[in-house]
């Protein structure tokens, strides 16, 4: 069972959300918030596995909140995804340096919903690649002037590989495919390298990935 926290200042948003998510067998609704300091205070309390953060809310906004949840070492095992709407894209790479697993917008289709709550929860890809993708390649646009990161000299050249194409969206079955490499080894490599360069989750190899230079946006294009 997932469980899911939902954060909105709009109960009619939560409400539309808890109903897409409670038609499936897999998902429990443990709490809601209406702004970022009750949705801290609700992770701590019930440990869901996912929290959907709408990123503008009265006081403590989903920024803000996502970092609190980051820099809770109790809430390590939680997976942010923000709510936002292409109106208010300025806000996304931050929220990516906030530790935000992905990203959701306010239209999504129900489907697109229950799919991306089920990948965060598994820590497998950044949400959906119709949107994230596209987010990454133009916010990583923002990092003017890469430096070089020392930490990824603990990296192997295969393991650079892989935390190439994490940056690029690739999910492990889809790294797995195209290095020739069973899903479970593709997951073992993403996971040491997360470990080795000592980061929380996909979404900050990513950022860590365009903010060193290894790569550039669009450097991956589809069917390549």
């Amino acid at each position: 069972m997932i469980k899911v926290v939902l954060a909105d200042d709009q109960r009619l948003v939560r409400a539309g959300f808890r109903s897409i998510l409670e038609d499936e067998d897999d998902f429990e609704i443990v709490g809601e918030a209406g702004d970022g300091a009750e949705a801290l205070a609700v992770c701590r309390d019930r440990l869901p596995d996912v929290v959907l953060l709408d990123i503008r809310m009265p006081g403590v906004d989903g920024l803000q909140a996502a970092r609190d949840i980051a820099a809770d070492s109790r809430l390590d095992g939680v997976r942010v995804v923000i709510l936002t709407t292409f109106d208010l894209d300025d806000y996304v790479y931050g929220a990516l340096r906030a530790g935000a697993a992905g990203f959701l917008v306010k239209d999504t289709e129900p489907e697109e919903l229950v799919h991306a709550v089920r990948v965060a929860a598994r820590g497998d890809a950044l949400i959906s690649p119709s949107v994230t993708r596209r987010l990454i390649a133009e916010f990583a646009d923002r990092v003017r002037a890469p430096e070089p990161s020392p930490r990824l000299n603990a990296l192997t050249d295969r393991e650079r590989e892989v935390m190439r194409l994490v940056a690029a969206g690739l999910s492990n079955d889809e790294i797995a495919a195209r290095l020739v490499l069973s899903p479970a080894t593709a997951k073992t490599h993403v996971s040491r390298i997360m470990t080795k360069l000592d980061v929380r989750d996909r979404a900050q190899l990513v950022v860590l990935a365009y903010e060193s230079g290894m790569v550039t946006p669009g450097w991956l294009q589809p069917g390549t």
